[in-house]
């Protein structure tokens, strides 16, 4: 199992993400418990264009305090929305014996959404648990429809949604 955290970023996390305590609060525990338990942990930092705030070198493109990488975890950068973008993501997947991913951070209807397929396309076996991926609402639909539209339809068939109880479970919790 690794533990696949996203775009979890001093630019995104904010309290008009949907759910937010909920969601903060589930992240957190699930990278604590990952690592109590030697889960692997994968952080993976979204580098938008220069001037946007979220480029490397901006305070928006860090990692938040909270659920910072320590010491020997694996950071990734990508500059499109599917993790699988990075060629060293991807090649470092590949040598991992475990084809297990639970998958959990920002946003839903972004990044989540086209790691989920990217994974699910390479024959990994996707986890998502409740309440561990958000987003903002849109024009098209509020944060709370998004991010049930993709946990609960997008994704069936593509990824095994559980309850974050299950997903503490799997860790080793």
């Amino acid at each position: 199992m690794i533990l696949l955290v996203i775009d979890m970023q001093k630019g995104l996390v904010d309290e008009d993400l949907y759910a937010f305590d909920t969601f903060s609060e589930r992240t957190t525990r699930l990278v604590d418990v990952a690592r109590k338990n030697n889960v692997e942990v994968i952080f993976v930092q979204h580098d938008a264009d220069p001037g946007s705030g979220m480029s490397a070198g901006d305070e928006g493109f860090e990692i938040i305090d909270r659920i910072a990488p320590k010491e020997g975890e694996k950071v990734f950068v990508k500059t499109i929305n599917s993790c699988f973008g990075n060629k060293d993501f991807k090649q470092y997947l590949k040598q991992q014996a475990d084809k297990r991913l639970m998958i959990i951070g920002l946003q839903t209807n972004y990044c989540i959404d086209a790691t989920v397929k990217s994974a699910f396309e390479r024959g990994y076996d996707v986890i998502i648990p409740e309440g561990t991926n958000s987003t903002f609402d849109n024009d098209y639909m509020s944060g709370e429809t998004t991010v049930r539209y993709y946990n609960d339809d997008v994704w069936e068939g593509l990824a095994d949604a559980v309850t974050f109880e299950e997903a503490m479970e799997i860790l080793g919790e």
